[in-house]
């Protein structure tokens, strides 16, 4: 429970944390945003590392300390997101044949993969661009995406539009609203509300298919 709360205090005062990590680690704080990044978007197991938090606690912190370079920080970080998904991919597509012929391997199982493939078949890339912008399913779409039926060559495309609107969007929001007094003294709030504007597509859609489809029989 404690580390539990841990994570949940490094979530809700992200600012105070990254501002610690940049007095204690100067200029290998780019490494380590890096890193966090790169491991969210890469590592299918890793879905829980913040995302769209960091990235606007980056952009607030550019802005009130100038600790940061912003014009260095959103390339950067556009690279890390970029080769954690070509990572995520390619694993996907290393194991897609292993979860076809298992019902299911960790918490994947074969049934989510059918399901998914379907709807990609269905919405095409800007899947992968709208996934960009969803917790946990920005770390597990690309890995699916590999072990389905998407091309790289399609893949990659939506990949770098994703990429390209979702990090300097965050770092920017940061940058220029996060140094207002309700979002300095409020952070907390702000998480919650980046979250929640982030699943409510994912809320959409379920409520979509749950109470708004039509029903078959």
């Amino acid at each position: 429970m404690e580390i539990l709360a841990q994570i949940l205090d490094f979530f809700l005062h992200l600012d105070k944390h990254l501002a610690d990590i940049i007095h204690d680690y100067g200029t290998l704080t780019y490494l380590i945003l890096f890193l966090i990044v790169f491991t969210e978007t890469g590592l299918v197991v890793m879905p829980l590392l913040p995302g769209d938090s960091l990235l606007f606690a980056t952009g607030a912190l550019a802005a009130s300390t100038g600790a940061l370079n912003p014009w260095l920080v959103i390339p950067l970080l556009i690279v890390a997101a970029l080769m954690g998904d070509n990572v995520n991919y390619f694993v996907g597509k290393f194991l897609g044949s292993t979860i076809k012929k298992r019902e299911r391997i960790l918490f994947f199982k074969r049934e989510y993969l059918e399901q998914t493939e379907a709807f990609y078949a269905k919405h095409g890339g800007k899947t992968v661009i709208m996934a960009r912008f969803i917790p946990i399913v920005r770390t597990i779409a690309p890995f699916v995406a590999g072990a389905g039926s998407m091309t790289y060559s399609k893949y990659i495309i939506f990949c770098i539009i994703g990429a390209l609107l979702w990090v300097p969007t965050l770092t920017m929001l940061g940058y220029f609203f996060g140094s207002h007094p309700f979002v300095k003294k409020h952070f907390e709030l702000v998480v919650f509300g980046i979250i929640g504007l982030s699943i409510l597509p994912m809320v959409w859609q379920f409520v979509k298919a749950k109470f708004l489809s039509p029903k078959v029989g």
